[in-house]
């Protein structure tokens, strides 16, 4: 074990514990558990999960919310309730989750990849030329890096194309003091463990049309006249009642009372997460062999981990940044080398089209992920970045990387 080692093991924090759950949902968790309601359509009225999709419409500004099962599920549902033909095709980013391009697939629709560049974000060039054959966009807002949404909504509202926005890192993000996902037809947020609101599993999905969402809440397994206690315009559910198939994707009562406590935290998270990432990112940007791209101007980020590229270094010189850092105590991914990463397009074997993606690869295969988790302290991420400044010296040598 070298210095390297011996030195950041004592000091680092643990990168994989989430923030605890605040001790108020420890009642509503007990009163839950003396009364065995953890089905969401038990009581009349006031369920934890009826109360979460009120809560958390207002807090976007939205007038409808619906918590499922998943981000996925949400996703998946915006497809079915727009109504879109089998095989219509759907735009999506180069640079996602594999969760994306599969509820694409279980929507019966064939995803389309467009380019992204060094910085994250979409290449508009490609997204535009790809536009016109397509019935649907959905916007990955990956790790929480927002593209140009004023150049992408413009461009889908002059061909009449419905935008979802895949919001699952982008909680508390803003666009040009907007919430994200409440600026494309429909928003999908997740509480999977690693976000900024943690539920271990779930998500949301908001939006201000009432006949969508009607559908929404029917595919999602409101059942009989569940419906009615969703405080939604009754006329559209009666238009859809028994026409809809139901493939029960609903949240238990359980999943929003770890929720719904944590919704205050939100704000004080993301000035913590915003803190964090913007420290370490300066720090490590003093290496010539580590860029951080910058955000864009109207953006507001709510960051709950760090990405960066490697420059200067070929890929086995990567490979062993990688394994240098994680030695040290710090984990990172190479998005495009590590095995099976579920975030390099070409893994997606179930695909019914894989483009080539030239510019996607070429980022992919030197972009950097790392846990950069809101409730570190300022000096947890200075070791953090210590971490990483000395893994790249420890692998391309002092002298090269000062240029002496």
């Amino acid at each position: 074990m070298d210095i390297l080692e011996v030195e950041n093991m004592t000091r680092l924090p643990n990168m994989h514990h989430a923030e605890p759950i605040p001790e108020e949902a420890r009642a509503e968790i007990d009163r839950l558990l003396q009364s065995g309601d953890l089905f969401r359509y038990t009581a009349p009225e006031d369920a934890p999960v009826a109360l979460l999709e009120t809560e958390f419409a207002e807090l976007l500004g939205s007038r409808y919310a619906l918590a499922v099962s998943s981000c996925s599920a949400a996703l998946f549902l915006s497809l079915k309730a727009l109504g879109l033909p089998r095989d219509a095709r759907v735009l999506i980013p180069g640079f996602t989750f594999a969760a994306v391009p599969s509820s694409v697939v279980h929507a019966d629709c064939i995803p389309v990849l467009c380019e992204v560049g060094e910085n994250y974000r979409v290449d508009l060039a490609d997204f535009e030329a790809k536009l016109d054959g397509v019935q649907a966009v959905i916007i990955s807002h990956m790790r929480g890096h927002t593209s140009d949404m004023d150049a992408i909504m413009a461009l889908c509202d002059a061909r009449g194309l419905p935008v979802i926005e895949d919001a699952a890192h982008s909680l508390g993000t803003t666009w040009a003091g907007r919430n994200i996902g409440t600026i494309g037809r429909v928003g999908c947020f997740s509480f999977q463990s690693y976000k900024l609101v943690n539920a271990g599993e779930g998500g949301i999905l908001v939006t201000d049309d009432a006949d969508l969402v009607a559908r929404a809440v029917i595919l999602s397994g409101a059942y009989e006249h569940n419906w009615k206690k969703h405080p939604v315009l009754q006329e559209a559910f009666a238009r859809w009642q028994n026409k809809l198939p139901l493939y029960n994707l609903r949240m238990s009562n359980l999943s929003a009372a770890v929720i719904r406590p944590q919704l205050p935290h939100i704000a004080r998270r993301v000035a913590d997460g915003r803190r964090n990432h913007d420290f370490v990112a300066e720090r490590i940007a003093r290496s010539p062999w580590i860029e951080v791209p910058e955000k864009l101007g109207p953006e507001q980020r709510a960051p709950d981990s760090l990405q960066f590229n490697l420059t200067g270094m070929d890929l086995d010189e990567m490979r062993a940044f990688a394994e240098a850092a994680e030695a040290a105590g710090v984990k990172v991914q190479v998005f495009g080398l590590s095995s099976d990463n579920a975030r390099a397009f070409w893994n997606w074997q179930f695909m019914p089209e894989m483009p080539e993606l030239p510019r996607t690869r070429a980022m992919l295969q030197r972009a950097c992920d790392t846990r950069l988790p809101a409730r570190l302290t300022l000096e947890d991420c200075a070791a953090v970045a210590d971490v990483l400044v000395q893994a790249a010296e420890a692998v391309m040598g002092d002298t090269r990387a000062y240029g002496t």
